[in-house]
């Protein structure tokens, strides 16, 4: 095909591309684009309600009709005899298409379908949450009759259905636009939710045995069938039979679903998504709405500010709404880039943290004679804060203990506090089990490496290999961007893990099945190539293959120094993800003992002469690496630091939880900066309150280190990190500079291209784990849904979290006594955990328990972590009392 020049863009149409006629209007776009995808590159808006650019077609609406005529083989253009669905029909040469601008009879098509699908739905606009941002609406004011022919008694459903505790259905509004199935099916692999019966059914008996057409979950007590008796878990699949309202038998339709003890919630319903809250976004009706938003306000109520998700490292796109200074829902924003246009359920729905009761309004300092926290002024906070930080400073030093959900402003304003106020490097934000091999890692590998492996790194790579991460626990936009390369056939995906989860079965992942703390062994075999790995090493030398490292592999002896030796041996790109919002930009910062902005090793002096020239310092900084987490905190707790400077730490992110919890109580004096009270807020001498996202501007850097810039949702006197430290440091004579975030942000952005020595590579032999008789080798991750912090006071989000289980293998359930579902008991140094057991193909003597859950705390209930060694037995059945409790 001859180039041609397209009349609407001025573009030249390259060989692949295929040029029609729209409306009149010559089009050229690549071929295979649907109809309704090269209408929209002229500007023609083709009404539509199933069709969403990121889904595959499926026609299932009919709105979108429109006349088309295709040139036979002697070249006469033919018109097809009715119209058709440019959602599902690609272009081709020479084809013309008129829509509903041009052609009556498109134009009295889309009338006829947009007839049909009000014929049911209830006029109940005024008291629908879609009213105001309704597809249908709009479009049947533009495509549909002024007025109805209808005359009949409209279908009706009892509502609300309960998808979960989050997702409600309203099905009188549903359309059979199955864009909700659509989306679980192929994007999150979620299938709880599907287009079940046929037809419109037959009320009051049924002849043809099948439930009405509509969309429902499989659950017995929301379409009305009976799908079978007993406690046992089992398959529900397309072929079974169930039984109608009335005991008719019936059909359910629908994808294979197992239903099992894995697959259930804390309220003991089916599991249903991580991602399920994007089905409510993009319903194009009012049919699935969220408990939390329901009846709460309109759109035009709502004032709407662009964000970026706080709760993980992905740095997803948000759209922040609010009435009256309080958030009411959370959308996704669209961000081809990064998270397309998905979100995990907890950055749409776990947003009440940051306005709950215990938020700090005021500075708080302990009161001499009562001993208790008071309110006070921000100057005589400040005051006291500096005064007892200087003599901290001068009496053994001030351990820096930020956390790790900083904006990258803030973490900047901390190192530098840090460096130039305290004079230490006793700094470290891993407020989570660490360890030093890890902090090397991230100075060799990752500070001041820029950009690296991105989200469409991902899309492409021929294979990816994941150790120490749990995508759809930990990174759910990496989950969903992967599940989409693997289902597309571009990528490949294997996983070094205990079992196959959840989420590597739906990547389609292979499994490198080890114990926890054997990671080191399997990355070294996997370079080596030996036994069954050659094919592994292969896959991960081919040109854009990528290892992907968690956060985890930093429990694991030599398990950083393995990858590292991998991605050297095969040419694959490595990257680390760590969990919070914040650490990527900590890293960035310096916040870590060894560690200046930018990469720069403390233990360089022209690294140190950089930096000090940068701030002004007269003198030279602490050359010496300081203490980590777990050093300050038993400095601390030994009497040989005189004060700590907290952040946002998470006593159960700690292993140790208890020790750490007492070592602060036992400092010297303790400022702590912080959005909430917490549980170490009790020791702290001053409590300064910090601003939550809403309240402040930054940026927050992704796993990739993608600058996510986002501005406050409220304009208020909230104070962030990085002006609050400003703050202190004028009480304590020092001129920080960073009472702004454009301050801050420019001297970070002035440090980030050190290009000297690096920190060198770390150099740690793995061990192999050793378990004496009668114990097993405990795994555990936080699962994405749990008991933290940053998701309380949303208890419908709370209600879909997995119900916490103990899972271990086949044999050691045997020789526990224990069948599937029975308690079983784990029992560590400091207390036990009592949990189902869920019988799991995994290594022998393994246990995995979710680290942070309802009911399994493992720092401070076991007092024990990944792989730390624990014991098993059979827990007594509970007594009708406890059952009743």
């Amino acid at each position: 095909m001859t180039t041609t020049a397209n009349s609407a863009t001025g573009a030249v149409a390259k060989p692949e591309d295929v040029t029609l006629t729209i409306d009149g209007v010559e089009v050229t776009a690549p071929k295979g684009t649907l109809i309704i995808r090269a209408a929209e590159q002229v500007g023609i808006q083709i009404p539509r309600f199933c069709d969403h650019p990121l889904l595959a077609p499926a026609g299932a609406c009919r709105q979108c009709l429109v006349m088309v005529s295709t040139p036979d083989r002697d070249g006469n253009l033919r018109q097809m005899p009715k119209p058709q669905a440019s959602c599902t029909m690609e272009i081709s040469p020479g084809m013309v298409v008129n829509t509903q601008r041009t052609s009556e009879v498109a134009d009295k098509a889309q009338h006829g379908v947009m007839e049909f699908l009000l014929i049911n739905h209830p006029l109940d606009c005024p008291v629908c949450d879609k009213g105001g941002e309704c597809p249908l609406q709009n479009q049947a004011m533009s495509n549909g009759r002024a007025t109805s022919r209808f005359t009949d008694v409209k279908r009706t459903y009892p509502k609300p259905v309960k998808i979960s505790t989050e997702i409600l259905l309203d099905r009188d509004r549903c359309i059979l636009c199955q864009r909700c199935t659509r989306f679980q099916a192929e994007i999150a692999g979620d299938p709880f939710i599907d287009l079940q019966g046929r037809g419109g059914g037959h009320p009051g008996g049924s002849e043809h045995g099948m439930l009405p057409q509509q969309i429902g979950a499989f659950d017995e007590g929301i379409l009305g069938f009976s799908a079978f008796g007993g406690d046992e878990p089992r398959d529900v699949a397309v072929t079974d039979q169930m039984t109608g309202p009335d005991g008719d038998p019936a059909l359910l339709s629908g994808v294979s679903y197992t239903v099992g003890a894995a697959e259930v919630d804390t309220t003991g319903r089916p599991f249903a998504s991580y991602f399920s809250g994007n089905t409510i976004q993009i319903c194009p009706v009012g049919a699935l709405t969220s408990a939390t938003y329901r009846f709460r306000a309109r759109p035009f109520d709502l004032v709407s500010t662009p964000s970026v998700a706080e709760h993980d490292a992905c740095g997803s796109a948000i759209r922040v709404d609010h009435r009256r200074g309080v958030v009411l829902r959370r959308l996704a924003g669209n961000d081809p880039a990064v998270n397309e246009e998905w979100i995990t359920d907890k950055d749409r729905f776990a947003f009440a943290w940051q306005s709950l009761p215990d938020v700090l309004e005021a500075p708080l300092v302990r009161d001499e004679e009562t001993g208790e926290l008071v309110p006070t002024s921000w100057s005589e906070a400040i005051a006291l804060a500096a005064q007892g930080l200087a003599e901290a400073a001068e009496n053994g030093g001030v351990g820096v203990l930020p956390g790790g959900r900083l904006t990258l402003e803030d973490a900047y304003a901390w190192s530098k506090f840090a460096r130039v106020v305290l004079g230490t490097n006793d700094v470290d934000f891993r407020a989570r089990a660490h360890s030093a091999e890890e902090a090397q890692f991230l100075g060799h590998a990752v500070a001041g490496t820029g950009m690296g492996v991105t989200f469409n790194d991902l899309e492409a790579a021929p294979h990816v290999l994941l150790v120490g991460l749990e995508p759809e626990e930990e990174a759910g936009t990496i989950f969903l961007r992967l599940r989409k390369a693997v289902l597309a056939k571009k990528t490949s995906v294997t996983t070094v893990a205990p079992f196959a989860t959840r989420g590597s079965v739906k990547m389609r992942a292979a499994v490198v099945t080890t114990e926890p703390g054997g990671e080191t062994e399997a990355l070294r075999a996997i370079a080596a190539g030996e036994a069954d790995h050659g094919p592994l090493r292969e896959a991960l030398s081919a040109p854009g293959a990528v290892v992907l490292v968690g956060e985890r592999l930093a429990q694991v002896p030599g398990g950083l120094t393995a990858a590292l030796a991998l991605a050297e041996a095969t040419g694959a790109r490595l990257a680390w993800v760590p969990r919070r919002a914040g650490d990527r930009g900590a890293v960035e910062a310096g916040l870590l003992p060894g560690l200046l902005p930018g990469g720069r090793p403390v233990t360089d002096a022209e690294a140190r002469v950089d930096i000090a020239s940068a701030w002004g310092v007269e003198g030279s900084l602490p050359a010496e690496p300081g203490r980590d987490l777990t050093g300050i905190l038993a400095a601390a707790g030994a009497g040989e630091l005189g004060g700590l400077l907290l952040g946002g730490v998470d006593v159960e992110d700690l292993p140790g939880s208890g020790a750490a919890e007492q070592a602060v109580r036992d400092a010297g004096f303790v400022v702590q900066l912080e959005v909430r009270s917490s549980a170490l807020s009790r020791y702290a001498d001053v409590v300064l309150p910090v601003a939550p996202p809403t309240k402040k501007a930054g940026r927050f850097l992704t796993w990739e280190g993608r600058p996510r810039p986002f501005e406050a949702v409220f304009a208020t006197s909230a104070r962030s990190d990085a002006q609050v430290l400003d703050m202190l440091a004028r009480g304590m004579g020092v001129r920080l500079g960073t009472d702004s975030v454009a301050a801050a942000g420019a001297e970070v952005d002035e440090l980030s291209g050190w290009d000297g020595a690096r920190v060198p590579a770390p150099q740690v032999e793995g061990r192999r784990v050793e378990r004496r008789e009668g114990e097993h080798t405990l795994a555990t991750w936080r699962m994405m849904i749990d008991a933290a912090r940053c998701q309380d006071g949303e208890p419908y989000l709370a209600g879909t979290a997995h119900r916490p289980v103990a899972r271990i293998s086949p044999a050691t359930a045997a020789g526990l006594g224990v069948r599937d579902g029975e308690r079983v008991t784990v029992r560590g140094p400091l207390g036990s955990v009592t949990l189902p057991a869920l019988v799991t193909p995994m290594p022998d003597h393994v246990a995995w328990l979710p680290l942070h859950s309802p009911g399994s705390s493992l720092y401070r209930m076991l007092g024990a972590g990944a792989g730390d060694a624990v014991r098993l037995e059979a827990a007594a059945h509970p007594t009708d009392a406890e059952v009743t409790r």
